[in-house]
């Protein structure tokens, strides 16, 4: 797409200062600037236009467009597109990848089926000296009797650092499944652990299994239990409620069949989360242990929430809970993946509850009245592009927002990427969904210079497939925002 060049520098000026924000004057809101870039003519130019107009915390070549080749902090969270979009490179795995001439060569336009490490199989040299430091801040954080659950989510904020098997550990704290008391967790753990237990044991069961169970209950095996043991079908009388074909809405049987529609869902959904990822995706017992964990951990959430059920698109939610605690480094809490994850997934959708029901669409708490807030945000931040994209592009905020905000930007980035989003996610005091709007006004002021030279057409396919990002670079912009909100 051509760019419009300003070539008079004075011109120039007169429209930068009357139609752009201050803070918005520099090249590093541009996601691709061109190499032939005309707008500035020459380096005493644009060092002059820098220190003039752009505030202190932008000036810095850690927040260039083009970052040195050998900026280690940059480097390390370089961000690849989501398995939804564009093939990409993912982060490298444990034991040595196939050759890249042979991929090339067999594949050429497949994506990467490589998983994330985990966060205990890191490599250490990709560890910067500020991840050092704040994963031993992390780990003295941890080691204490009470923990300081603000200090705690203000170190996690900046990215729980990959190597010490922390994550799993910080996320249960930041929400609120593990107690500040480290002497409450055991109790804790194996309170939640039974409950779950007995959940499964209650709702995972079909109505022949309850008849069954009734007459075990009562001690009396009838003629009629006798020839259904040996395969015949009873002839006693069967109630109208526990017929089979009735339709009464107190009938189990009525109740199972609806019950499995969702599970046929569920089971689609879940064949679907993933697939470029072994843990997910495959004929391992691995990665089948792995989707039934999910499609069970999906249904007993469904059973016992019948107001919002399963609605699609919880189980990309739910993805990357399970396989950041399915990597903890304790045996134990890695055996109890399924009922940990399953109490987490419940205390994240807390927040975000109103987002999955239909009901509520367009009341002032349901996803439409989010995506007004996060078009809101944007407009108090960069009126110009707010202006642009709605008004002038009309391209609406529902069009590419409503899968950011309902799937948490799981699909907008590769896995990696997501999780580290995630820990400034549920770091934050005020709760994920604050935070969640200001990255999401965050990812369009950075590519605003291409949307603002765009037309409806090229605005949306870029909102809907969202380019590579730096995600630390994201991360500082999300939270300059909230500094300029309350400032």
């Amino acid at each position: 797409m051509e760019r419009v060049v300003v070539n008079n520098k004075s011109n120039q000026s007169a429209l930068v200062k009357e139609r752009v924000p201050e803070w918005l004057n520099n090249s590093i809101w541009s996601s691709n600037p061109s190499a032939n870039d005309e707008v500035v003519k020459n380096e005493s130019i644009q060092s002059a236009m820098v220190k003039e107009r752009i505030p202190e915390w932008l000036n810095s070549s850690l927040w260039s467009s083009n970052p040195p080749a050998n900026d280690d902090r940059l480097l390390r969270y370089a961000s690849k597109p989501s398995t939804a979009l564009e093939p990409t490179t993912r982060p490298p795995i444990p034991e040595p990848p196939p050759k890249p001439q042979e991929a090339e060569e067999e594949k050429p336009n497949d994506r990467e089926t490589r998983d994330p490490p985990r966060d205990d199989e890191r490599s250490s040299p990709s560890i910067s000296p500020e991840d050092i430091s704040r994963q031993s801040q992390l780990l003295a954080e941890l080691s204490r009797k009470i923990i300081n659950l603000h200090e705690l989510g203000r170190l996690a904020s900046q990215g729980i650092p990959d190597g010490a098997g922390i994550r799993p550990t910080v996320w249960k704290i930041l929400l609120g499944y593990l107690p500040c008391d480290r002497s409450l967790w055991a109790t804790e753990l194996a309170k939640k652990r039974s409950q779950y237990k007995h959940f499964k044991e209650e709702l995972l069961v079909n109505p022949s299994d309850i008849t069954r169970m009734l007459e075990k209950s009562t001690g009396i095996e009838s003629d009629d239990s006798k020839c259904e043991r040996r395969g015949f079908l009873p002839r006693s009388e069967i109630p109208h409620g526990e017929h089979p074909l009735s339709l009464g809405k107190t009938s189990i049987w009525n109740q199972f069949f609806q019950d499995s529609e969702i599970i046929e869902q569920i089971d689609r959904d879940v064949k679907r989360t993933h697939p470029d990822m072994h843990f997910f995706s495959g004929d391992s017992s691995f990665a089948r242990s792995n989707q039934e964990a999910l499609k069970i951990i999906l249904i007993v959430f469904a059973k016992l929430n019948p107001g919002i059920r399963y609605v699609q698109g919880m189980n990309e939610v739910l993805a990357p809970l399970l396989y950041v605690f399915r990597n903890d480094p304790d045996e134990e809490n890695a055996a109890s993946t399924e009922a940990d994850t399953f109490f987490c997934f419940v205390e994240l959708l807390s927040g975000f509850r109103d987002n999955f029901c239909q009901q509520l669409d367009n009341s002032v708490v349901g996803i439409r009245s989010t995506i007004s807030k996060l078009s809101r945000l944007l407009k108090k931040h960069d009126e110009e592009l707010w202006r642009h994209l709605e008004i002038t592009t009309k391209v609406n905020p529902q069009f590419y927002a409503f899968r950011w905000i309902t799937l948490l930007l799981t699909q907008e980035f590769n896995f990696a990427d997501s999780l580290h989003i995630w820990d400034t996610l549920l770091s934050d005091p005020e709760g994920p969904p604050d935070t969640l709007l200001r990255v999401c006004c965050a990812m369009l002021i950075l590519v605003r210079k291409r949307l603002l030279g765009g037309d409806f057409t090229a605005n949306l396919k870029l909102l809907q497939n969202y380019p590579p990002t730096n995600i630390s670079h994201l991360l500082y912009v999300a939270d300059k925002l909230r500094a300029r909100s309350v400032g």
